[in-house]
């Protein structure tokens, strides 16, 4: 089943290291599809009095500056990922000029061509004109929650992940979507990891909330409430084609804040990407907290965020 990844792009440095991290991790998947899109405000400047003017002019001067620059960065873009080794038919590029602000366009095109994941680079300012990578990102986390987020911090160098796992079923879905991206995958390995500075106080999800999604059936083989779902999410890597061998369970442990300790445990054992499940848009508990403070403090990782 093809994997369909959106990539924002600005032609910043840090849009460059959001290829990098696509390069690293999936160059070998052969079902790993991408669309590169570089969203471009139709919002006019100074030069829009000239479109008054002349009635046949539909586009601002800058607005064409900024679609012509923007389109040079999908092409480049678009190369360096065939380059190395990337199926050209494989790679789309887009231009999304949109009277919506940069993260509004961003995340309802995604949203409307149900992506499997939207990825972006962090602290980014891009020369298309916007501030794309610092403030949009930030706005991403709070605002995209239908489809999986991946913020790309920096140089990420280890295909490692640490899934961080608690008793509910946001964690086993994200589970379940680094399960899908990874499928076939050689390079994967995953480290369980559960922090009881995150989660210790939080009461487990009831059992039954778990069956409409995984069935009554698995949910009494593979529930292992009293271990925090250890077993749970390993099974379902396991189902989904991730060796055994490749899956590592990590002691849980408590540290001084969640996300600084999830942030450790990731640098600990060389993890270049940390997956987080998160509650409902409507819940304001703790673990969206944790979720926002582990992307904000992030450095040369990745981040991924799920619901």
């Amino acid at each position: 089943m093809k994997k369909k990844i959106l990539v924002a792009v600005d032609g910043s440095v840090y849009s460059s290291n959001s290829l990098d991290y696509l390069i690293r991790l999936f160059r070998q998947d052969q079902n790993f599809s991408i669309d590169l899109l570089a969203a471009v405000s139709t919002c006019r400047g100074d030069q829009s009095w000239m479109s008054d003017l002349d009635g046949r002019r539909t586009e601002s001067a800058a607005e064409l500056q900024r679609k012509a620059k923007a389109t040079r960065y999908l092409k480049d873009a678009k190369a360096r990922l065939v380059r190395n080794g990337f199926p050209e038919d494989n790679i789309a590029s887009l231009v999304h000029a949109s009277g919506e602000g940069i993260t509004d366009s961003i995340y309802h095109f995604a949203k409307e061509n149900m992506y499997d994941g939207l990825l972006v680079g962090r602290r980014g300012v891009g020369r298309v004109g916007e501030m794309l990578l610092g403030s949009v990102s930030s706005d991403l986390v709070r605002k995209c929650h239908e489809i999986p987020l991946w913020i790309i911090d920096g140089n990420v160098t280890s295909t490692r992940f640490l899934l961080a796992v608690h008793t509910c079923t946001h964690s086993l879905m994200a589970a379940d979507h680094l399960a899908f991206i990874l499928q076939k995958n050689p390079q994967a390995e995953i480290y369980i990891y559960h922090s009881l500075a995150a989660f210790g106080s939080t009461p487990p999800t009831e059992r039954e909330e778990f069956h409409s999604r995984w069935g009554a059936k698995w949910c009494d083989k593979n529930l292992d409430v009293g271990t925090c779902l250890y077993k749970a999410h390993s099974q379902i890597l396991i189902e989904n084609g991730i060796p055994e061998e490749r899956i590592v369970q990590l002691p849980p442990r408590r540290g001084i804040h969640p996300s600084h300790d999830l942030l450790r445990q990731a640098k600990r054992h060389n993890c270049g990407t940390i997956v987080i499940g998160r509650r409902p848009r409507v819940d304001k508990g703790l673990l969206g907290g944790v979720s926002n403070r582990t992307t904000q403090n992030a450095q040369n990782m990745a981040v991924w965020l799920i619901g």
